[in-house]
C-alpha cells in the first residue's frame, strides 16, 4: 500500500505508456519514474530524510506529480498546498509543518519567498521553471542518478501526506493521511466507479488531494491525464475531442462555464459520458442544463480531506438522482447521527459521520481538533445530510451554516435551489446574519446574469412563491462575483461579513 508502488505497479503491468500530456510535451511512465527517482535522490543529497516535511505550491504541470512521486520514494511527507494563498496563510502552513523545502515556480516564487520569511527552520526553495541562484535550487538540476534506494521498513500506517484545510473559520489544521488512506481511497473509487482505462482531463489543482487522488486512480487503471495550469475552456472543448475524453473532475462552476460558453458546438464531444462534481452544492438545474446540452450525465459525489477525499459518488448503472451525492464507495460506512450521536432513522436530518480505511488518522500536532471529530472509529464531518430508503446521501448544508431563525432550522441549500433555477440568476448563495428579534436572517448574495434587470423584491417574492415565509431570505444582495477559493468552494465566512455589512447599512 506504498504510494510509490502504484507507479512500479502500473508500468509493469501496462507497460510504457503516454501518463500526461502537458502542453506540447508527451510524458511516459517510465520517464516520470525516472523523473521520481532522481529528485528522490537529489532530496536526499539536500539532506532531507525520511517523516521531513516537503511543500508543494505551484499550478498545474507536470513536476507537481513527479514531486509527489520523488518525496514519497525520498521517504519525506508530502505538503500538497494551493497557489493562490496568501503569503500569511503559506507561512502558516510552512511553519506548523516544518518544512524543509518547498517546491514552487515563477508564477508564486514572490509570494512563496514572502511567506518564508521569519520561520525558525529556513525551508531550501526549489523552483521548476527558473535556474538556480542564490536563493533557489532549479528542479531539474536536483536531478541525480537513483542509485542509494530508500532502505527504510515502510508502513501503510506512515503519513504520506499533511493537507492543509482551507481555514476559513480559523488557522488552517493539517490533516494527516497515511498511505493506506489514499491507496484504499483510490483504489475503492475506481471500483466503484468502473473507471476504465482512458484519457481524462486534470483541471483541478494538482497541488491539492485531487491531485493525488487523480494520479493514483491513473496508475491504477493505466490511464493518462491532460494537464491543464488554468481552466481554459476552448483548451478542455480542444482535448474533449482530441483525446476521445469519456470523464474528467470538475467543480459546478466550470459545469457552469461550460454551460455557457458560445463556441461549445464546434467542437466534437460525443465522446463525453459523464462529468464528475464535487466541493460544492451542484445546483439541479445545471445539472438538467449540462445533461441536455451535451448528451452527458453529471455524477455528483462528495468528500472531504479527512477522508482521503472521497466518501460517496453516483456511478454508471444507477439511477441518478437530483440533489443527492450518490451512495457510499466500496469500504466506506455512513451513519446519520443526532446531537447525542444517536443513529436517526431515514430522511431524517442529522450529521453526516464516516469510517473506514480512507479516515484520517488525525490532525497534526492537534489534539484537540483530532478529538472533537474522531470519536471511536468514527469521523464526524460537521456536516448535515439525510438517506434515503435507498441509500442516496443528501448534503442538506455544512453544520456551522445552518441558519436558526426565530428558532426554526432553515437550510441554506434549499433557498440556493430555487434562486439558481431563475432564469435571470447566474448562481446565489445564502447565509445567516445577526438579528436582534429574529436571532439570524437569511440573506441571498446573488449573481445576475448578464443584461440582467432583476431586482430584489422580485426575487424575493419568487422564493416565497415556491417556500414557506419563514423559509425565505429578507434581503437579496446583489455580487459582481461570489468569493471562492482554488477548488471551487464558495467561501460563506466571507458572505456573511459583506451581507453584514451592507445589511446594517442605514
Amino acid at each position: 500500500m506504498n504510494l510509490k508502488n502504484l507507479l512500479e505497479t502500473n508500468i509493469a503491468k501496462f507497460g510504457e505508456y503516454p501518463f500526461l500530456y502537458y502542453k506540447e510535451k508527451k510524458i511516459t511512465n517510465v520517464e516520470m519514474k525516472q523523473y521520481a527517482d532522481q529528485f528522490a535522490s537529489g532530496l536526499r543529497k539536500l539532506g532531507i530524510a525520511k517523516g521531513d516535511k516537503v511543500m508543494v505550491c505551484m499550478p498545474n504541470c507536470p513536476e507537481v506529480l513527479y514531486s509527489y512521486q520523488g518525496i514519497t520514494r525520498a521517504g519525506a511527507t508530502i505538503v500538497p498546498v494551493m497557489f493562490t494563498l496568501h503569503p500569511k496563510e503559506l507561512h502558516y502552513i510552512a511553519r506548523n509543518s516544518g518544512a524543509k523545502a518547498v517546491i514552487t515556480s515563477s508564477a508564486v516564487r514572490n509570494n512563496v519567498e514572502q511567506s518564508l520569511e521569519g520561520l525558525p527552520i529556513n525551508p531550501q526553495l526549489i523552483v521548476v521553471d527558473q535556474p538556480s541562484d542564490d536563493l533557489n535550487k532549479n528542479f531539474y538540476d536536483l536531478l541525480v542518478p537513483a542509485i542509494n534506494p530508500m532502505d527504510e521498513q515502510w508502513n501503510p500506517g506512515d503519513t504520506a501526506v499533511i493537507l492543509y484545510t482551507s481555514g476559513t473559520t480559523g488557522n488552517p489544521k493539517g490533516v494527516l493521511l497515511t498511505h493506506k488512506n489514499l491507496y484504499s481511497n483510490a483504489e475503492n473509487s475506481a471500483k466503484h466507479n468502473e473507471t476504465e482505462r482512458g484519457t481524462t482531463l486534470g483541471v483541478l489543482p494538482l497541488a491539492h488531494v485531487y491531485g493525488l487522488t487523480i494520479s493514483n486512480i491513473c496508475f491504477l487503471t493505466g490511464s493518462t491525464i491532460v494537464i491543464f495550469s488554468n481552466f481554459q475552456l476552448e483548451g478542455v472543448f480542444k482535448a474533449i475531442e482530441t483525446y476521445k475524453v469519456k470523464t474528467f473532475s470538475a467543480v459546478p462552476a466550470m459545469i457552469h462555464a461550460m454551460v455557457s460558453y458560445p463556441r461549445a458546438d464546434q467542437y466534437n464531444t460525443t465522446s463525453l459520458e459523464s462529468v464528475g462534481s464535487g466541493s460544492a452544492p451542484l445546483p439541479v438545474a445545471l445539472m438538467r442544463a449540462f445533461e441536455q446540452k451535451f448528451g452527458a450525465k453529471v455524477f455528483e459525489g462528495y468528500g472531504l480531506s479527512e477522508a482521503a477525499p472521497v466518501v460517496t459518488a453516483h456511478k454508471k448503472g444507477i439511477e441518478i438522482k437530483p440533489g443527492s451525492v450518490g451512495i457510499p464507495i466500496p469500504g466506506v460506512e455512513l451513519r446519520i447521527v443526532d446531537e447525542n450521536g444517536e443513529e436517526v432513522t431515514a430522511g431524517v436530518v442529522g450529521e453526516l459521520i464516516v469510517r473506514g480505511d480512507n479516515v484520517t488518522p488525525g490532525y497534526y500536532q492537534n489534539t484537540d481538533e483530532t478529538k472533537r471529530v474522531l470519536k471511536g472509529s468514527w469521523l464526524f464531518t460537521g456536516d448535515l445530510a439525510r438517506i434515503d430508503d435507498e441509500g442516496y446521501v443528501y448534503i442538506v448544508d455544512r453544520k456551522k451554516d445552518l441558519i436558526i431563525r426565530g428558532g426554526f432550522n432553515v437550510y441554506p441549500r434549499d433557498v440556493e435551489e430555487i434562486l439558481n433555477a431563475h432564469e435571470q440568476v447566474f448562481e446565489a448563495a445564502v447565509v445567516g446574519v445577526p438579528d436582534e428579534r429574529m436571532g439570524e436572517e437569511m440573506v441571498a448574495c446573488v449573481v445576475k446574469k448578464q443584461d440582467s434587470e432583476v431586482t430584489e423584491k422580485e426575487l424575493i417574492n419568487y422564493c416565497q412563491d415556491h417556500l414557506a415565509k419563514n423559509k425565505t431570505p429578507r434581503r437579496i444582495v446583489f455580487l459582481e462575483a461570489l468569493p471562492r477559493n482554488g477548488v471551487g468552494k464558495i467561501l460563506k465566512t466571507y458572505l456573511r461579513k459583506q451581507a453584514l455589512e451592507i445589511v446594517i447599512k442605514p
